[in-house]
């Protein structure tokens, strides 16, 4: 017998609780404490009436998982709950869930505006695959919310946000722009994966559609694949329908791991925003450092707007090297409690260069005009103790001033200069 009062009790419960119960408060098959598997791609009826009306959406219920699965809809209503949005939409991939919003809402002949600092794959979109179809392409300068501001009132659908920003940690100002974009009628989409639900809440500012790529810190293992989208239920009916047939549907096995793994996503920000702000506070008084980007110090450009739209910081901090991607090349390799690869969000912590990681599939010239130097490392900060991490980066910069003296020197009189 559920003894279970009928409410799920949601409704004024904190982000951690949601992202362990949202979406779970029901009784599985079996009694399972845990959301099944559900591998099947079909799903069968005997009465052929009732069949159709599940197909229809007139009955609930479930035809082919390139449509919806029983896990994967656990999965979006996680997310629903976290992001207090009225639906949600799975895909396979973050680029996925970008690429499908995108084209959703963008016809030949409409206009997006958005900004020049922003994720590679999302940049290569708006200057290589839109502009195929007659989308016209307008990217501001991140810091120039006024040219922002001139761009949406010369009319756009679609108005794409990514704050903060990869890798260079640029904060946008969402409730201003949004109102800039609803007076013109255009969609605001924002990408939230860096922030995560926890520390920004974009529908609640007034964005119509929100990003996430679940690979990052949503599943926060490093081992799944995932994106997903939120918003009203008319505007994810639509990108709904733009998956069922393009087919960028997410697997039940992946729906899953990040199921699983955003029970703990509370738990792990903490510590890793709390490391974070160690290590951008360290890496400040770094010589070896040339800048350091994030949100959460006030010396960063856009910290009162941070502060005012941001119940957090995140746990992504980058910074740019002296002596470029030479010191990158001796720094990385020597640290102990890391990983060098293009990947972020996970427990462990992980170090890259923006030309192997974010903007890798951009030239060295473009990777110029976005103004990403090649000494710009990006760091997702894991759970490992703080300590460590910070006695882990002090060692590298040891080696790197010991390998690289005394040239070093003359450098550091260089830059004063």
């Amino acid at each position: 017998m559920n003894n279970k009062p009928d409410s799920t009790g949601l409704d004024n419960a904190g982000a951690g609780t949601r992202a362990v119960w949202g979406g779970e408060q029901v009784r599985h098959p079996y009694n399972a404490t845990q959301t099944p598997i559900v591998a099947s791609a079909a799903y069968g009826y005997d009465d052929i009436d009732v069949w159709y009306d599940v197909a229809l959406g007139k009955a609930p219920g479930f035809i082919y998982s390139r449509m919806s699965n029983p896990t994967v809809e656990t999965l979006e209503a996680k997310i629903r709950e976290l992001e207090m949005a009225e639906s949600a939409v799975a895909f396979s991939s973050g680029m996925a869930a970008i690429s499908s919003v995108l084209y959703t809402f963008l016809a030949h002949g409409d206009r997006v505006v958005s900004t020049k600092d922003s994720y590679g794959g999302t940049n290569k979109i708006f200057e290589e695959f839109l502009p195929r179809t007659g989308v016209a392409v307008t990217l501001c300068e991140t810091f120039d919310h006024d040219d922002l501001e001139r761009e949406i009132a010369k009319g756009c659908q679609v108005l794409y946000l990514e704050t903060p920003t990869n890798p260079t940690l640029k904060i946008l100002d969402i409730p201003r722009l949004v109102a800039a974009a609803k007076r013109v009628g255009a969609v605001v989409v924002a990408d939230n994966t860096f922030a995560t639900p926890l520390n920004q809440s974009p529908l609640a500012l007034g964005v119509d559609v929100v990003i996430h790529s679940a690979t990052k810190f949503l599943s926060g293992h490093g081992d799944v694949l995932g994106g997903l989208v939120c918003g009203s239920e008319a505007l994810m009916a639509q990108v709904r329908h733009y998956r069922e047939i393009n087919g960028a549907s997410l697997d039940p096995f992946s729906a899953y791991l990040i199921i699983r793994g955003m029970k703990t996503l509370a738990l792990r920000m903490r510590q890793q925003q709390h490391s974070a702000r160690a290590l951008a506070e360290f890496l400040c008084t770094e010589p070896l450092v040339e800048a350091v980007n994030y949100p959460g110090l006030p010396s960063h450009p856009n910290h009162a707007v941070a502060c005012a739209q941001m119940s957090g910081f995140g746990a992504i901090v980058s910074f740019v090297l002296v002596g470029g991607m030479d010191t990158v090349k001796l720094l990385l390799p020597r640290l102990r409690f890391a990983h060098c690869a293009g990947n972020l969000g996970a427990v462990e912590t992980i170090y890259g260069p923006a030309r192997t990681t974010s903007h890798v599939e951009n030239t060295l010239e473009e990777r110029q005009a976005l103004g990403i130097s090649e000494g710009l490392v990006r760091v997702s900060v894991g759970i490992e103790d703080t300590d460590d991490l910070l006695d882990d980066l002090k060692q590298a910069f040891a080696f790197v001033k010991k390998t690289l003296n005394p040239q070093l020197n003359e450098v550091h009189v260089e830059t004063a200069n």
